[in-house]
């Protein structure tokens, strides 16, 4: 069983890759609107760079910033609205259930990282951990501890 959900993920995220393609650009890349936006989204953050991503032929802007010493990306639209934002957040300030999941899964290994995840009203659960033979991995998990599709 394991090892199906291995191979999935795989799939998925080579899929992923082949869906969403994301460059490095300077701020000057970034179309008026979105950097009109920028400043009201990213007041007392600290600027680390910007990329251009497209998905399923869409183009988006992501501003990937760091605040109180937390990484923080927002993406923008090409009209200069907000679409998503990830921000790191700590384990335990997750729901129950998202925790759980995110626990279960990295078993006897690390949770190296959470993030919240903001599209709209919707919000999931991102998390990076490491195995304890040290190979990294994703989990996405939504507030019910349910995968995200």
């Amino acid at each position: 069983m394991r090892s199906i959900f291995i191979v999935i993920v795989a799939a998925a995220v080579s899929l992923g890759s082949i869906l969403a393609t994301e460059k490095k650009i300077g701020a000057n890349d970034l179309p008026p609107a979105v950097q009109k936006a920028v400043p009201g989204e990213t007041k007392g953050a600290e600027i680390k760079g910007y990329n251009q991503e497209t998905e399923k032929g869409k183009t988006f802007y992501e501003v990937e910033t760091m605040l109180n010493g937390k990484s923080r990306d927002l993406l923008f639209d090409g009209s200069g609205a907000l679409v998503e934002v990830e921000e790191e957040i700590a384990l335990d300030s997750i729901p129950s259930a998202a925790k759980a999941a995110i626990q279960k899964r990295a078993a006897n290994g690390k949770v190296n990282k959470v993030e919240s995840v903001t599209r709209g009203q919707s919000v999931s659960y991102e998390a990076e951990i490491t195995s304890k033979t040290g190979k990294r991995s994703e989990v996405a998990v939504q507030a019910d501890g349910s995968p995200m599709k």
